[in-house]
């Protein structure tokens, strides 16, 4: 690397000065009117009705709430009625006359859950007892077997998540 303090002054040209340069195109002023052009506006073009593409979309209803509506390609009343306002009709609601009126609850029931990690706690109670009450060296590794597996079953259904995965809902 070279420093900064050696280089030469004399390698630099001073620029020359724009009107004096040989090949510089002289700017030209546009013949004719001096008044500054229409400024150029979109236009709106209304667009013939269009055959029914079987889309979905979100629009705010009546009282605001969003409603989804659906072109239906099957449907034979928006071929035959070119000149309705509306292309599209809204998406089918949920059967029942009564269901914005009232809402509708569920209830989540777990207790399949609860009986089967009842009995799991119940079967690893009966084992333990068993393993304390065996003197047999091959029936107490089978035993310890057994309630190695029934704990490991016992921690992973004892837990929020299975519980969730397994409820009833009515």
């Amino acid at each position: 690397m070279m420093p900064v303090s050696g280089v030469t002054t004399n390698a630099l040209q001073p620029l020359t000065a724009p009107g004096k340069a040989d090949g510089a195109p002289q700017v030209r002023q546009p013949e004719g009117d001096s008044r500054p052009l229409k400024p150029v506006m979109d236009e709106y073009v209304p667009e013939e009705k269009r055959e029914p593409s079987g889309r979905y979309w979100i629009e705010p209803g009546e009282d605001g709430t969003p409603q989804v509506h659906f072109d239906d390609p099957n449907r034979q009343a928006d071929r035959e009625n070119a000149a309705a306002p509306e292309p599209s009709s809204p998406a089918p609601k949920a059967a029942g006359p009564d269901k914005a009126a009232k809402p509708e609850t569920c209830r989540g029931n777990t207790d399949a859950v609860d009986r089967e990690i009842k009995k799991l706690k119940e079967k690893l109670e009966e084992l333990e007892r068993q393993l304390a009450s065996e003197t047999d060296e091959t029936k107490r590794r089978s035993l310890e077997r057994r309630i190695a597996q029934v704990s490991n079953e016992l921690r992973q259904k004892d837990t929020d998540a299975y519980r969730r995965q397994h409820t009833v809902f009515s």
